[in-house]
């Protein structure tokens, strides 16, 4: 397969930094060995083999190689990317009961939530390994932040997804935590260990930031558009586990006492009934909530777009633009 045939940029760029991703691979699979603990080695192979797209350790390596980086410890940081990535996917399954990720059984369903919790405790702190080995306390103090994030923002999900409350600011807390923090760290760190200008490196992490937002956002609105076939989720599911996201937020907003009343009893106390779905997805659509929400994934996506301005001319630049033209290309 050629790079002019493949369509998708995640494709096309796991094409190009082919060889860079094995030694990420490699190395993986290397650091998530244990000697005295079979089982780390096994839960783990069993989510980091699933076949996701590491996308996030791709844009580490894209990052490093767009400033002409010649070292080795993009490798270590695309791994520890990936590291901290599962790590927060195996706690995140215990924390919502979930059995199905990827289209496979979660790790917590096939051994149970206590090896879940213990091996992403695991990763988290090979990840931290990791890190100390390229030498650079500014990358050691980016990817702490991240993670200081990512579970700051799991714990405020935990609040805030049932509570009416919840206006647009607090959800997009919720999103920087959860999924765009990671993104840009990835990003930032790629330029910071390849040398990019203090100017540059604000650049790959207000890309990276809009990116993972834009990504969220339109997770959250294909949740009640989307094609279930696609994207391996039923129509309405957030709905039914009770998440307060951006198109319902911006109804509640809106709502009148009847309205409200009706969200308060199928989302803060979760009695819900036969045709509640239906009835939520007409009160968005009377509020234009869903077409909203499709304008801010957009406009986050130009965001991510605009930031790669201050990059250098380059190929990976350009496929990182259409990267972020992709990630909202599911809701047209």
């Amino acid at each position: 397969m050629t790079i002019s045939t493949i369509s998708k940029p995640h494709e096309r760029l796991a094409e190009i930094l082919a060889g860079e991703m094995e030694a990420v691979n490699t190395l993986i699979r290397t650091r998530m060995a244990s000697e005295h603990a079979p089982r780390i080695p096994e839960v783990t192979a069993h989510l980091v083999e699933a076949g996701g797209k590491r996308l996030r350790p791709m844009l580490t390596l894209a990052a490093a190689r767009l400033f002409g980086y010649g070292g080795d410890h993009h490798i270590r940081l695309a791994a520890t990317v990936e590291f901290i990535h599962t790590a927060t996917l195996l706690h995140d399954d215990v924390v919502d009961e979930s059995a199905q990720r990827r289209g496979r059984p979660t790790a917590n369903l096939l051994w149970d939530n206590k090896s879940s919790v213990l091996v992403g405790d695991y990763l988290f702190s090979r990840s931290f390994q990791l890190m100390v080995e390229t030498g650079s306390l500014r990358v050691l103090d980016i990817l702490a932040n991240a993670s200081a994030t990512i579970a700051e923002g799991e714990v405020l999900q935990m609040t805030a997804a049932t509570d009416l409350r919840t206006d647009e600011a607090v959800y997009l807390q919720v999103v920087r935590g959860k999924t765009a923090a990671l993104f840009s760290a990835a990003t930032e760190v790629g330029g910071v260990i390849a040398g990019a200008s203090e100017e540059q490196v604000q650049a790959l992490f207000s890309y990276g930031d809009a990116l993972g937002i834009a990504f969220q956002i339109a997770d959250d609105l294909l949740d009640y558009q989307g094609d279930s076939k696609a994207t391996g989720k039923n129509v309405g599911d957030d709905f039914r586990e009770r998440k307060l996201t951006l198109p319902v937020i911006k109804a509640v907003a809106q709502a009148t006492p009847d309205e409200r009343a009706f969200w308060e009893r199928t989302i803060e106390k979760g009695r819900q009934q036969d045709g509640d779905l239906d009835l939520a997805l007409n009160l968005m659509r009377k509020y234009g909530t869903l077409e909203e929400t499709r304008t801010d994934a957009l406009a986050w996506a130009t965001k991510a777009k605009t930031a790669l301005t201050a990059l250098p001319d380059h190929k990976l630049r350009d496929l990182l633009g259409d990267l972020a033209d992709y990630v909202v290309s599911r809701l047209s």
